[in-house]
Order: C-alpha cells, then structure tokens, then sequence
C-alpha cells in the first residue's frame, strides 16, 4: 500500500498530460474529416488506457520479465515522448497568454472602435500550428532510437574490460583472463552473419576460460539447432563452462509440471552443451588447475525470485570445496546473489549472472548507467560488492521481446583476475 498513492498521484498527472497533448493535437489538426478524428481518438485513449493498465498490472501481477520489459519499455518511450514535446505546448500557451494580456490591456481602448473591430478582439486565440508540430517532430526522436535500436543495436557487440580483485587469488592465476557470454535467446536471432562475428570478437580477446550463464533458446532446444555450428566455435585453453537460465527448461512452453516432452526437452538441452563442447554445471563444481594450482568453479541450475523457478541447489555445488582458495559462481539469475549466496555462502568470492539483459534500453556510461530494470533488480549490469563479495552482472548477448537494443547493448565481458 506504501507506494499505492505515489502510482495513482502518478497516473492522475499522466491522464491529465494525456488531455493536454489531445487537446493540442486536435486543435491543430481541425481539417481532418470526421472519420479520421474519430480514429485518432480511439486510437490514442485506447493505447494510453492499456498502458495504465499494463502499468498497475506490471507492479502488482506476476508477469513473464518479457511481458513486464515491454510494459516498462513503452511505458518509458510514450513518457519521453509526451516529455519531448511539452515545451512546445508551453511555449504555445506562453504566447496565447501573451496574446491575451495584450488584448485586455487594449480593450480598455476600444469602447469608440466600431463594433465588428470589438468582436475582432474578442475572438478565441488558436494554437499555432507550427510549434505544435514541432513538438509533434520533437516527440518522434524517442519513436526513431528505437527504431534504430532494431535496426543497429541488436547486434552491436560490445567489450567490456573489467579488472576483478580476487584477495585469495593463488599466484599462478594472476594475470589470468576470463570471458563471460549470458542471454544468447537464439530463437529471437534473425542475422547469423552479425552473430558469428560476435563469437569471432570474444574469440578474438584469446581468453583463457570463459563462462556461459544461461539462456541459450527462448523456450525450446531446437531453437539453437541453426547457430549450434557458430557456438560451438567458443573454446578456451582451460574450458568453456556453462549453466542453465529459466528460458533453458521450457517451463514457458510446457507448463511447470514434468510431462515426457519437457523431460526430452531439458536431456537435449545437456546434450547440445555436450555437443558445443560447453562444461555444463548442474548443481556441481570444477577444480580449474595452473601450475599445480587451484580455483573453484560452482554451477547451478537456475535459481530466481517470485515467479522464476528454484531448481538450484547450492548445498550440492559448494560440496567438497573447502579447501579452494577462491570460488567462481555461475547463477543465472542476479537475485540468487542477494537473496542466497550473502546471507548463506561467504565463501563464494564472486557470482556471474545475467537474466536482466538491461531490460535492452536505458543509457550506459563508464560512471553512471541507468534502466528501467533497476526498478525491478537492484543489482541489473556491471561489478558489484558487498563486503569480500562480489557479482558481475552481464545484461546479454542476444534479445527478447523487443528485437533490438537503445542504449544497453548487447555485452561480451573479458575479466583479468587479479590478487591485488
């Protein structure tokens, strides 16, 4: 209830911004046929009311992410847009109320002007078409970067470095490099070209292990079989590990409940990481050696919060690990981290996660970076530390929902551990 009136105070200003514009537009545009300003009104009241109602639905149902993504998305996109073209329509009241005041002032002058010049005075002040379609250009440019977004960022692959300080990190790894790929979602790919030269770029970093942490299809495995032959080009020195995202199991195609099909569903899926040459982590862990000595690598199935499935069972990964210096973790899911690892697991020294994707648009920057997924994740993109703990948090290397990416684009990760 805390948050209830801050929504409603919200939606209020949101409606009566909505009347504003209306109001703006239809002054303007007054030689349409009746038709078309019928349309228009349907059309516009129409999307702004379902957009209120995907809003309250988002927040307070248990939505599929992708469903709550688009929500928030075109929520965020209709705000900026509406934000885009509000000093126009004030620089257009600005100049009607200047208009008006001039009038008044010059009433008190014309009680001997003839009466069809007093009548003149009183008539109503109109919009000025240009600014208002001015405005109408100005609310476009939020409509075009996403646009854009499909047309350019689904596949604009970019490397980020990051440098993770690892106290306990034994000699022989210094230096060490790591690559780390999450969200691949194959069946929402529709260039093989673009994708092939994302593998070619984390190929190109030479790193000595790499990491996948989940996600490889939408909701079935055969959806990979067109761009098995390109992941399968992923290799490293030291080995390619991976493990399971929610969209892996098929649970939003089958159902939750165990039938035959989701059964061979999930074996395929193993068998196309075997395949790929991918060290599939199921509840398990490795023991990565250099030069006699050794890192710990934990994998879990997926474990979320709410609605995602709790198939990970840490109790089982961490077993026989006590005396590793340092331990990796692939988790799919960011809020495993806060939500388990914390509060349970003060040996894992770092976690590698994606599910986010950075809800694909929001504005990325070395210092500063913001999304609408932070309203729903605390930890969404990037390093993060919490005591001698840490996350790294990769928001993807494919696309969901929306085909394309503004401003969170899609990520291929290079870490060079270090000691200190």
């Amino acid at each position: 209830m805390g948050r209830l009136p801050f929504i409603i105070a919200a939606c209020i200003f949101i409606i009566a911004f909505d009347i504003y514009c209306f109001k703006a537009i239809i002054a303007v545009f007054k030689k349409w046929k009746p038709n078309t300003k019928k349309v228009f009104t349907i059309t516009y009241w129409s999307y702004s009311t379902l957009l209120i109602i995907g809003v309250f639905c988002g927040i307070y149902l248990n939505l599929f992410l992708t469903l709550r993504a688009i929500i928030l998305v075109a929520f965020f996109l209709t705000v900026a847009c509406k934000l885009a073209m509000l000093p126009f329509l004030l620089l257009d009241d600005l100049r009607r109320l200047f208009i008006k005041i001039f009038r008044k002032n010059k009433k008190t002058k014309i009680s001997t002007v003839p009466q069809t010049a007093q009548s003149t005075a009183a008539e109503p002040i109109s919009r000025s078409e240009f600014l208002v379609k001015a405005g109408l250009v100005a609310a476009a440019v939020p409509l075009t970067s996403l646009s854009w977004g499909i047309i350019s960022g689904a596949y604009d692959y970019q490397v980020r470095r990051v440098n993770l300080i690892l106290p306990n990190l034994p000699k022989a790894f210094d230096g060490i490099t790591m690559g780390q790929i999450s969200d691949i979602h194959s069946g929402s790919f529709y260039n093989k070209t673009a994708v092939k030269g994302g593998v070619e770029m984390l190929l190109g970093e030479k790193p000595d292990f790499i990491f996948f942490t989940g996600d490889l299809v939408n909701n079935l495995t055969n959806e990979v079989r067109d761009y098995q032959d390109i992941f399968s080009k992923v290799k490293a020195p030291l080995g390619v590990y991976s493990s399971l995202g929610n969209h892996d199991y098929g649970d939003y195609y089958f159902g939750k409940e165990s039938s035959p099909a989701k059964v061979k569903n999930l074996k395929d899926m193993v068998d196309v990481h075997k395949v790929m040459g991918y060290d599939l982590l199921m509840n398990e862990n490795r023991r990565l050696k250099v030069d006699g000595e050794e890192i710990g690598i934990l994998g879990i199935e997926n474990w979320g919060m709410g609605r995602f499935p709790k198939y990970g069972k840490m109790e089982l990964a961490v077993q026989n690990t006590d005396d590793l210096p340092v331990k990796l973790l692939l988790s799919h899911d960011p809020s495993h981290w806060r939500g388990e690892v914390l509060k349970k697991y003060p040996q894992i020294d770092a976690m590698f996660s994606g599910h986010t994707h950075g809800m694909q648009f929001g504005v990325r920057f070395k210092e500063a970076q913001w999304s609408p997924v932070q309203y729903i994740y605390k930890e969404w993109a990037g390093l993060y530390q919490e005591q001698k703990q840490q996350l790294y948090v990769n928001v993807g290397y494919g696309f969901l929902g929306y085909p394309g990416r503004v401003g969170i684009l899609p990520e291929i990760t290079i870490f060079t551990l270090k000691r200190a």
